[in-house]
């Protein structure tokens, strides 16, 4: 890995463990990305929006996933971040394309959006505002793994 991409990579993993903070700023001011309740997030779906779960195996066997996801994780149970996260999310995505990311309860994906923005530059993410668990209690279909 180079360095540019470790640097990256621990840039990351600090944003993840101040996580907390980020949070309660977001709380103060509007986030860099767009949240999307589940109206927003079934007409995404129907335009071939792609979407990153980006939950552990064990969540996704757990609940089931959206049909169509794209499953990634993003941090292990600790909130260590997975080694080659950044580098597969951002080979298969582009700063310029819209990406849908989504998680239990929209926490970690709150995190991760803010840092694809600010730091890396991406300029349409999306992040299901309350994750699979309102999508779930909604009765809306997901896919048993």
């Amino acid at each position: 890995m180079s360095y540019l991409g470790k640097h990256r990579y621990r840039h990351l993993l600090h944003v993840c463990t101040v996580g907390l903070l980020l949070a309660v700023l977001s709380a103060c001011s509007e986030p860099p990305y767009s949240n999307v309740d589940n109206v927003e997030l079934q007409t995404m779906l129907e335009q071939n929006i792609p979407i990153y779960d980006i939950r552990r195996p064990e969540e996704w066997r757990q609940t089931g996933v959206i049909d169509g996801s794209e499953m990634l994780t993003f941090v292990d149970a600790s909130g260590r971040l997975q080694p080659d996260f950044i580098e597969r999310f951002t080979a298969a995505i582009g700063k310029q394309e819209p990406v849908i990311l989504i998680c239990r309860t929209g926490n970690r994906t709150s995190t991760l959006a803010r840092f694809l923005v600010e730091q890396l530059g991406y300029t349409q993410v999306f992040n299901v505002r309350d994750g699979i668990t309102r999508w779930i209690s909604d009765d809306r279909p997901v896919m048993r793994l």
